[in-house]
C-alpha cells in the first residue's frame, strides 16, 4: 500500500465483522458506535436486554448491520457459542472487542474471597476464554484483531479497596502480551486499551459541580498532564487504530488512554 496517496485507507474496516461483548457498558457502547460508523457488521453482546436493544437500534440508525445477543460470556461454552453465532450471521470474525467485565471495591479484610474470584472471573477468565474462542476462527481465516480492555490500574495500585480490580487488569495485561507473542505469527494481533477515569454512568458524579466531586477531581487531576478527566471519544481513536490495518505491526501492546496519568 502506498500510504502517501491513501493514508486513511489504513483505517478502513468497512465490511469487517466485529464481535463486541459488554456492548451496553460504557466502553462497549463507544466501540459499537465507532465500528458502526466505520462500516463494520456488528454482533453486539450484553446481559442487559433493554440497554442492548438501545445500542443496537442506535447502530442500525447509523447504518450498520447488527445482530444482538442477550447473553454473558460466563464460560467456555458461552464464549464459543458467541463466536459461532457471529460466523453464522456474517461468515467471519475479523475483530473481537472484549468490553465486558466488573469491579467490586472493598478493603482486603472486608472483601470476601468469593468477591475477589468473581472479579477475576469476569475480567480475566472471560477475556481469556473469548480470545481463545476467537483464535480458533481467526486462525482458519488467516488473521484477525483482538482488543481487550485493561486499565491504568493494571499498572498502578489504588488505596481504596481495589485489590481485585488491580490484580485482574494486571492479568489482562499479561494475557495481552503473551498472546501478542503467541499469535503474531498467525496474523492475529492482540492489544489492550487501558483508560483511566472517563465519563460513564458509574463515574458521572466525578464530573459534577459538587464539593465532593471537586475535591476528588483536584487530587486526581494533579497527576494528569492533560488536566482533565477522559471522555468517551478519547477511546474512539485508539479503538479504530487497533481494529484496523493501521495497527498490523502492533501486538502485545497496552495502549494507555489516560491523558498522561501513567507517564508521571
Amino acid at each position: 500500500m502506498n500510504t502517501s496517496k491513501s493514508p486513511l485507507s489504513m483505517f478502513e474496516v468497512s465490511g469487517k465483522v466485529a464481535l463486541i461483548t459488554g456492548a451496553s457498558g460504557a466502553f462497549g457502547m463507544v466501540a459499537a458506535r465507532v465500528l458502526a460508523g466505520a462500516g463494520c457488521k456488528l454482533v453486539l453482546v450484553a446481559g442487559n436486554e433493554t440497554s442492548l436493544e438501545e445500542i443496537c437500534d442506535e447502530c442500525r440508525e447509523i447504518g450498520a448491520e447488527v445482530t444482538a445477543i442477550n447473553a454473558r460470556p460466563v464460560d467456555e461454552a458461552a464464549c464459543s457459542d458467541l463466536v459461532r453465532q457471529a460466523v453464522d450471521a456474517y461468515g467471519a470474525l475479523d475483530i473481537l472487542v472484549v468490553a465486558s467485565g466488573m469491579n467490586k471495591v472493598a478493603p482486603i479484610d472486608e472483601m470476601e474471597p468469593e468477591t475477589f474470584t468473581s472479579v477475576m472471573d469476569a475480567n480475566v477468565t472471560q477475556s481469556w476464554l473469548l480470545a481463545r474462542a476467537a483464535t480458533v476462527q481467526m486462525k482458519e481465516q488467516g488473521g484477525g484483531k483482538i482488543v481487550l480492555v485493561s486499565s491504568a490500574r493494571g499498572l498502578l495500585g489504588h488505596p481504596a479497596g481495589y485489590t481485585a480490580y488491580c490484580a485482574s487488569k494486571a492479568a489482562v495485561d499479561g494475557i495481552t502480551k503473551a498472546l501478542g507473542c503467541e499469535l503474531g505469527p498467525q496474523g492475529i494481533t492482540v492489544n489492550a486499551i487501558a483508560p483511566t477515569v472517563f465519563r460513564s454512568p458509574l463515574t458521572q458524579w466525578m464530573f459534577e459541580d459538587t464539593e465532593k466531586a471537586r475535591e476528588v477531581r483536584k487530587g486526581f487531576l494533579a497527576r494528569v498532564p492533560k488536566g482533565r478527566l477522559g471522555e468517551p471519544e478519547d477511546l474512539a481513536g485508539p479503538l479504530l487504530f487497533l481494529a484496523s490495518k493501521a495497527s498490523d505491526f502492533y501486538t502485545g501492546h497496552i495502549l494507555y488512554a489516560d491523558g498522561g496519568y501513567t507517564a508521571g
